[in-house]
């Protein structure tokens, strides 16, 4: 069965195209992630999920439920975590809990189970008010209101943003809890090292679907040889290597350039004498394996 279908989905604002006749599926206790930028669309989309946005055309649902007809129904259903912290500030985290659980007619003893291993590491600030908490410690809230009435769809919007590496690991472990007690998860994220963390994911960069496949199969699709470089002048030689006859791509990761390349007989040594024969020097050339961050990277090239 299919949790979220999206079916040909648009939607504009004024002049800007935020979603271009997307389309998706997620089965039901799949943990699905949608992977891209600032501005490419993640956010209207999952705000359409929710109801709280309608689209300009195409179908979506959640659990065979329209997301327009039916957005009363989706409402009982749907775990809802906004991009930006969105709980009451001036509430204690306690008080929090209780509301949110009173708002879907439960209780925290109920669904208690749910939330049992994200509350523990609340429960020594449960007086403490909301607005006072970490980053961290805001975004384990958040999930706990979502999760608190128990819901069969649970969608995040860049959770992990903002928040400490340690929390964030943290996180991804709570989404493997809540996926093997069968709830479906939507997740979106601008970070593409969180890919692997999701049974499939969809590439989007401006509005539209790039790829949806396992984040393994996603790798095993790029098509090109792949190089790391490093040179004490990146941006010269960023420059050069886009001008070259056998580059089908070239981008800055960290101090590394990452080159691509359709010669696939291409060894690092002749590459590193060819750049060296250009004026470059102190060059060093290896063969790496591609990630998301790259297979993504030429997809967006391919897209503009």
């Amino acid at each position: 069965m299919k949790s979220i279908v999206v079916d040909r989905v648009s939607k504009s604002y004024e002049k800007v195209e935020a979603l271009k006749s997307i389309s998706f599926e997620v089965a039901e206790g799949e943990l699905f992630g949608l992977i891209g930028p600032d501005g490419a669309g993640k956010t209207t989309c999952i705000r359409i999920l929710t109801s709280l946005l309608l689209p300009d055309s195409g179908k979506a649902s959640l659990v065979g439920n329209d997301v327009v007809k039916d957005f009363h129904e989706i409402r009982k259903i749907v775990g809802y975590m906004p991009g930006r912290f969105s709980l009451y500030s001036d509430l204690t985290v306690s008080k929090n809990l209780e509301f949110f659980a009173g708002v879907f007619g439960s209780t925290i003893e109920e669904n208690y189970y749910l939330i049992k291993d994200i509350y523990h590491m609340l429960e020594p600030f449960k007086d403490r008010l909301a607005g006072k908490l970490s980053g961290g410690m805001k975004q384990k809230l958040a999930l706990s209101c979502a999760l608190i009435h128990k819901p069969k769809v649970l969608l995040l919007d860049e959770p992990t943003t903002g928040v400490d590496a340690v929390s964030r690991k943290e996180f991804w472990t709570m989404l493997r809890r809540l996926k093997a007690e069968g709830i479906t998860i939507l997740v979106s994220t601008p970070y593409m090292d969180e890919a692997s963390q999701c049974d499939r994911i969809a590439l989007i960069d401006k509005g539209q679907i790039l790829n949806i496949n396992t984040p393994k199969d996603v790798v095993g699709l790029f098509p090109y040889k792949l190089m790391g470089i490093n040179s004490p002048k990146a941006f010269s030689l960023l420059k050069y290597l886009r001008t070259t006859s056998i580059s089908r791509g070239a981008f800055l990761f960290g101090q590394d350039i990452h080159f691509s390349t359709d010669r696939m007989d291409l060894t690092c040594e002749e590459l590193e004498e060819s750049i060296e024969n250009a004026g470059f020097t102190n060059i060093l050339v290896k063969q790496i394996e591609p990630t998301v961050e790259d297979c993504f990277m030429q997809l967006m090239g391919n897209n503009e």
